[in-house]
């Protein structure tokens, strides 16, 4: 079992960054793969970025390629969504995930959800 639990979204101007972070609990968390995903109203939850369970490999929706880094820190239970350059489309509750075998960017093959912290990018 992996609880999960989203900080540091907020309200931040286009062009402006925000660090997300995402804390797990559970003794298993360094084997699991992560994953943002992020969900704006009206709209279907969209992959963001997935990390695997070294760190070793990272991938990233098209339309935040460049802008985005997804890191995590197995040390400490911690994955980490760096958004720089962020714009008004950006906008959504973001999302962290755990998959327990292997990265993906579908949101049905993720195990273990957090509730969500709101990014509004002002423009």
């Amino acid at each position: 079992q992996v609880q999960l639990a989203e900080s540091g979204g907020g309200l931040v101007q286009a062009g402006g960054s925000l660090r997300l972070s995402c804390a797990a609990s559970g003794r298993t968390f360094s084997s699991y793969a992560m994953g943002w995903f992020r969900q704006a109203p009206g709209k279907e939850r969209e992959f963001v970025a997935t990390i695997s369970w070294s760190g070793g490999r990272t991938y990233y929706a098209d339309s935040v390629k460049g802008r985005f880094t997804i890191s995590r820190d197995n040390a400490k239970n911690t994955v980490a969504l760096q958004m720089n350059s962020l714009k008004p489309e950006d906008t959504a509750v973001y999302y962290c995930a755990a998959r327990r075998v292997g990265v993906s960017t579908a949101p049905s093959e993720y195990d273990y959800w957090g509730q969500g912290t709101q990014v509004t990018v002002s423009s």
